[in-house]
């Protein structure tokens, strides 16, 4: 991921796997406008699909689920180590992100670190807020909503429709 040059923006593009992921890349098409990486869990089903898709642009942290409580702590912090050296390596000036639980430490660590933070989030929330995004929220460069009613819980996020 690192090495690269030239006069394109770099961008981190992150997602928990499957929906958020799936959501995320909806947006692929705008990837190529950009020095980009992609991060995600490593699960078999997303591994071999995004190294095939962006080769060594391709990056992962170790998946977890809070529906495991005594790992989920564990792999948080080793993913907060490792979001810190994808960060380092890639220096992002920007992070795009469709959530959740993975995005979060990527998030805190690029804007303390100067990135600038995208926040969309998810389609599936219509009626509620995610975790993540009421915590990334606080501090994100731009929140987006997929859905006008989501407004009520992030009145200062834009609305822009569904990423379908």
């Amino acid at each position: 991921m690192s090495g690269r040059s030239g006069s394109k923006k770099r961008v981190m593009f992150i997602a928990s796997t499957g929906g958020h992921l799936s959501e995320l890349l909806r947006l692929s098409p705008l990837f190529e406008s950009y020095d980009f990486s992609v991060v995600t869990e490593k699960t078999d089903s997303d591994f071999g699909r995004m190294r095939e898709r962006y080769g060594d642009r391709a990056a992962f942290l170790i998946f977890g689920t809070r529906e495991r409580p005594f790992a989920y702590p564990f792999k948080l912090f080793l993913n907060c180590w490792i979001s810190l050296a994808l960060f380092i390596k890639f220096r992002p000036r920007y992070i795009v992100t469709t959530g959740a639980h993975t995005a979060g430490p990527m998030c805190l660590i690029g804007k303390a670190l100067g990135a600038k933070i995208v926040f969309i989030e998810s389609f599936a929330n219509i009626n509620s807020p995610s975790v993540t995004g009421k915590a990334v929220y606080k501090f994100a460069d731009l929140f987006i909503v997929q859905w006008e009613s989501m407004l009520r819980f992030y009145p200062k996020a834009r609305y822009f429709g569904g990423l379908l």
